[in-house]
């Protein structure tokens, strides 16, 4: 999740997060109780950057 943090226009609107453990596997990344990338979903891993992509795409940051 450095790739969240690290990054300074993401770092203005989020002043913290944090990751919840879950079974089988499953990976979800959810903002306000909306579901952004679920790995059980997409059948896949985030690819480098996506995470964050998703992010300021929710945010509308540029």
């Amino acid at each position: 999740m450095g790739e969240i943090m690290g990054n300074r226009s993401v770092e203005e609107h989020v002043g913290s997060f944090k990751m919840i453990p879950s079974d089988n596997g499953r990976f979800e990344f959810e903002v306000d109780g909306e579901v952004l990338f679920s790995k059980k979903e997409l059948g896949r891993h985030a690819d480098p950057g996506e995470i964050s992509g998703l992010l300021k795409e929710h945010l509308k940051i540029a």
